[in-house]
């Protein structure tokens, strides 16, 4: 099958829409922005269609598109099947025909379409065994195993957050005890420090000026995540572990302390040491990624995605 001379990807999330093409080879073409105007309403949907036929103009006649949103993915990667109380008018809305176009358009995750985007230009290039995890206002991740991007039964592979470091601890936004997401999401910060603290920013400006406090509670997540992680390495074995999220911003402040838990953490079978990055592409992950997917549909000529190994 013949390969597209673009490829455009469109990252709805909460705030902005991301229209991004790309040449096959991951040259950027043309990049465009759209508020989402997320109001309750299905307008969004109209914003999304309005950026894409304008990057249109800017790409060559010859392309194809793939779309990342919010939400658990339909098993045959047409449409977003659950995302309950946010974006009135994605669960069920598929985006080759709201787009009128021909041929297929794959529809992933939004933490998915992050993690192939990195694997194609960004921190992860070219990694069969790969995790990201999306440190933000909550914790989202995605996982390729073997060449293979891990979806699950249901599309629910690659919820990292939603793991149980305190079976005892509260439940979570899923019904997970003492969630990896609890324990250094965003939306915990007042909770976790007592009131204290805002903002992960705010924590983390106070640990770097040596406020005790600030130590005791930064120290705490950053702790729980290293715990998460081994477990990670021990159920799915990656060579690489990607960090992005607004929390990756902390650099130094969250990657030098997390190495040393994970020093007294990991386990090293034959030597082998998981490396631990932050996210290359930032705000341009997921865009990319679904143009990623793109050329993998027009590979295969169909929605499935078939990464084959690097």
């Amino acid at each position: 099958m013949r390969s597209p001379q673009a490829l455009i990807g469109l990252d709805v999330g909460g705030t902005n829409i991301k229209a991004m093409a790309f040449t096959p080879d991951g040259q950027k073409l043309a990049e465009d922005l759209a508020p989402t105007g997320d109001d309750g309403t299905t307008a969004w949907r109209d914003n999304a269609r309005d950026v894409f036929r304008k990057i249109l103009t800017r790409c060559p006649a010859d392309y194809r598109v793939g779309v990342a949103a919010p939400g658990l993915a339909a098993a045959d990667g047409s449409s977003i099947i659950s995302m309950p109380g946010k974006l009135s008018g994605v669960e069920g809305l598929v985006w080759q025909e709201w787009l009128g176009l021909s041929e297929p358009v794959p529809v992933l995750n939004d933490a998915k379409a992050a993690l192939l985007g990195e694997r194609w230009l960004g921190a992860a290039r070219g990694s069969d065994n790969v995790l990201l995890l999306t440190l933000g206002t909550g914790v989202g991740g995605a996982m390729i195993v073997d060449g293979h991007l891990l979806h699950g039964y249901s599309g629910r592979a690659g919820h990292l957050g939603h793991v149980s470091l305190d079976p005892d601890g509260p439940p979570d936004l899923v019904k997970t005890p003492g969630s990896l997401e609890d324990a250094i999401g965003e939306h915990s910060v007042r909770q976790r420090s007592k009131g204290r603290f805002a903002s992960t920013r705010d924590l983390v400006m106070a640990f770097r000026s040596g406020s005790a406090e600030a130590a005791e509670v930064w120290l705490k997540s950053v702790k729980a995540l290293a715990a998460a992680l081994v477990g990670f390495m021990n159920s799915f074995d990656p060579e690489i572990i990607v960090l992005g999220g607004g929390i990756a911003d902390a650099d130094d402040s969250l990657f030098e302390p997390l190495q040393k838990f994970l020093d007294a953490m990991e386990w090293h079978p034959q030597g082998a040491k998981v490396r631990i990055v932050k996210a290359a592409l930032g705000g341009t992950a997921g865009a990319a990624g679904a143009a990623y997917a793109a050329k993998l549909a027009a590979a295969s000529g169909s929605n499935q995605l078939h990464l084959g190994r690097c």
